[in-house]
């Protein structure tokens, strides 16, 4: 058997990829500090995995942190390059496992239960100055629903409330919402469990964009290439990763409420719309020596791309049985979840339009969608912007469309999140007659051959 935990697939990757990531000599402070490390390695073009030692204050546990900031290293993750990334992960999602029930797992190795449970003793980190406090990022809660049994996999921050209360906001109003609205009909309560670091391709299962018929835990399976391996939890009997790092499991009673944000969400923004719901823990689950995985906040590519590539690879493999005009799509960082621009290779004038409009019909998050040729580079924000600049006719190539339901946590959106959406058609108008102008191969030859005969001397 393959090994299916966080820790194992990070000794793995620093001996293949030792360039790729960054050990801290020493533990973090838990105000900020690795929010900060991060920002710093973003503003200079790098993004690595790091790696702190443990958390100053708190408990002796390392930090893995910037795990999806990287398209390369998630590639890597599926064994194939930047170019077979969205294809790769659609066909093994396509090929979904059933998780199989194990006896025993690492986070078995210790279970806190009834009064012995204490939040002071789990790592937490703040991530922003103006957060509420110390914040779970990378917490996937998992839950069956209570009419079909099918389990559901979601991201939701949280933030202790107490000695054994998760204060954590739904505010993505998914599945999870739904199933809590079928207890509250019933007037029960909602068992669930939160798992906190596991195998990465575990937690981009938990972002795939899957219809409520289909559980996550199969594809967390087909990602990996051989079924999930699952324990049930002590209390509630709900199946997470038998090598998890921690869990915690309890119930959300959709009667209670508890303050929760602000919290530096992907906008830039620190958000307080929150559902304030609150999990009731009843055990804490923990390998013999855990690790935290932390998912940077706010802005950075950790949290844009964990969220944007399951979308990304649905949004080519849904609308390119459509419109096989589509060459590649990319949600830009620049643009949170809020952009998206797309290379087609249309045949006749108005393509790319009808391509813009089902994809901003498609994804509730999105208000702008670029269309531009295929030769334009969507990967790098100048080149879309060169074709704005040279291709659209704003009278022409530009349409809105109003009063759609979007983001909750987009500051703009109207108190019930109502938003309007833009396209912009970028693609050259036919027929074009200007002529782009080239660098020869032979030039760029020699030009790197300068290059590199200067970085030479530079050593």
């Amino acid at each position: 058997m393959r090994a299916q935990d966080l820790q194992s697939w990070f000794a793995d990757y620093g001996r293949e990829h030792p360039d790729d990531v960054l050990a801290l000599a020493a533990p973090v402070r838990a105000d900020g500090v690795l929010t900060a490390v991060v920002d710093e390695l973003e503003r200079s073009g790098r993004s690595p995995v790091v790696h702190a030692p443990g958390v100053d204050g708190g408990v002796d546990v390392p930090v893995l942190t910037n795990v999806f900031a990287s398209r390369e290293r998630i590639a890597r993750m599926l064994g194939v390059g930047q170019d077979e990334l969205h294809a790769e992960y659609a066909r093994r999602q396509d090929q979904a496992l059933a998780p199989v029930r194990v006896d025993d797992g690492a986070v078995l190795a210790s279970v806190r239960a009834g009064d012995d449970v204490d939040l002071s003793r789990l790592p937490l980190l703040r991530h922003f100055a103006s957060d509420l406090g110390p914040y779970i990022t990378s917490g996937v809660v998992v839950a069956d629903d209570p009419e079909t049994g099918v389990g559901n996999l979601s991201y939701h921050r949280a933030t202790p409330a107490g000695r054994a209360r998760l204060a954590l906001s739904l505010h993505s109003r998914g599945d999870l919402w739904r199933m809590l609205r079928r207890h509250e009909r019933e007037g029960t309560r909602m068992p669930v469990a939160m798992v906190i670091g596991a195998h990465p391709l575990f937690h981009l299962a938990a972002s795939a964009r899957a219809a409520e018929s289909v559980d996550e835990r199969h594809i967390a399976g087909g990602l990996l290439g051989e079924p999930l391996r699952v324990v049930a939890t002590p209390v509630h009997g709900i199946e997470v990763p038998a090598d998890a790092e921690i869990v915690v499991e309890g119930t959300i009673d959709p009667a209670d409420d508890a303050a929760e944000g602000p919290f530096g969400e992907f906008s830039g923004y620190s958000s307080d719309r929150s559902t304030r719901d609150v999990l009731e823990i009843d055990a804490v689950l923990m390998r013999r020596s855990p690790m935290l995985l932390s998912v940077t906040g706010g802005r950075s590519a950790d949290h844009l791309t964990l969220g944007r590539l399951p979308r990304e690879a649905d949004v080519v493999t849904t609308l390119r049985g459509r419109f096989p005009q589509i060459v590649r799509v990319h949600y830009p960082a620049s643009g949170t979840h809020f952009h998206a621009y797309v290379a087609v290779d249309q045949l006749r004038r108005g393509e790319a339009r009808q391509i813009a409009t089902a994809l901003l019909g498609w994804d509730p998050y999105l208000k702008t969608v670029v269309t531009v040729d295929a030769d334009i580079d969507v990967t790098r924000d100048a080149d879309v912007l060169w074709a704005m600049a040279v291709h659209m006719q704003p009278e022409r190539d530009i349409f809105v469309v109003g009063g759609l339901p979007g983001s909750a946590l987009d500051p703009s959106a109207d108190p019930q999140g109502t938003t309007s959406r833009l396209a912009i058609d970028a693609t050259r108008t036919q027929p074009f007659t200007a002529a782009p102008i080239e660098i020869s191969a032979e030039a760029r030859r020699r030009a790197a051959a300068l290059l590199a005969d200067a970085a030479g001397g530079l050593r």
